[in-house]
């Protein structure tokens, strides 16, 4: 196999073998993306065989090659060791990236989904979701809000992925809630740290889905990052034009 459609064609059928399913696949580049994730989302944390993981991480690398990745060290800061960029967080170079999971630890199971755990999980490959079930078994308890666990980061650019359980909002924003934000931040910081870390991305954790007001958000991370005193490098990575607007105006005092 020397090409992507040969590869992207492969996996599909090896997973679909894999769950007993016949299946007349796609012929467009696009739906046949759109199935591959869709079959790697819903595939449960086991082990894979080494041509499967072969195929795959040749595949996934070459997938995040052609989106581009940006390594953080071409970023200006915005303030002395915090940056601020804007992009795709499985295309960055750095430390480690974060991701904000869920309770469970094992990414997002809704195919093409289109939060950030999906996309972590897709673009490491299997490996990451059995990583994650390896550690939730050894801790034997679902993962705490505010919490954080390090895991490797496989066939994305950065050397670690962080992953930290934000705080679910019902309603008000609650003065819990914000702790527990605070605390998100504040434990992939020492986890960061105690691994010998020295560049960290965080994502927007907690907005989305979990209804975490953006602007509060962003005033609790960037005051929680001032405030932590680290030999580290911190580098807030946001999606929507409507954050990097947000996080510039904490960032620059304006």
């Amino acid at each position: 196999m020397s090409t992507q459609d040969e590869r992207r064609l492969w996996l599909i059928k090896a997973l679909l073998a894999e769950r007993g399913k016949r299946l007349e696949i796609p012929s467009g580049t696009q739906t046949q993306n759109q199935l591959l994730r869709a079959l790697l989302n819903v595939r449960p944390p086991r082990p894979a065989d080494a041509e499967f993981l072969r195929v795959q991480d040749v595949y996934l690398q070459e997938e995040t090659r052609r989106k581009g990745i940006t390594n953080y060290r071409d970023l200006q800061p915005i303030q002395p060791g915090i940056y601020l960029w804007q992009g795709d967080i499985t295309t960055l170079q750095c430390g480690a990236i974060v991701n904000a999971a869920n309770s469970q630890l094992l990414g997002c199971f809704h195919p093409n989904h289109d939060c950030i755990d999906n996309a972590i999980h897709t673009y490491a490959g299997v490996q990451l979701r059995l990583e994650c079930a390896e550690i939730m078994k050894n801790q034997g308890h679902k993962e705490p809000t505010g919490g954080a666990k390090i895991t490797g980061a496989y066939n994305l650019p950065c050397d670690r992925i962080l992953h930290t359980v934000g705080p679910v909002v019902s309603g008000r924003v609650t003065p819990e809630d914000e702790q527990d934000l605070k605390d998100c931040y504040i434990s992939c910081l020492e986890v960061a740290k105690e691994n010998g870390i020295k560049s960290v991305a965080f994502c927007c954790v907690s907005t989305g889905v979990f209804r975490f007001p953006n602007r509060l958000a962003a005033e609790i991370a960037v005051d929680t990052v001032r405030k932590y005193k680290a030999d580290m490098k911190v580098i807030f990575n946001v999606f929507k034009d409507s954050d990097y607007k947000i996080y510039q105006e904490y960032l620059s005092g304006t």
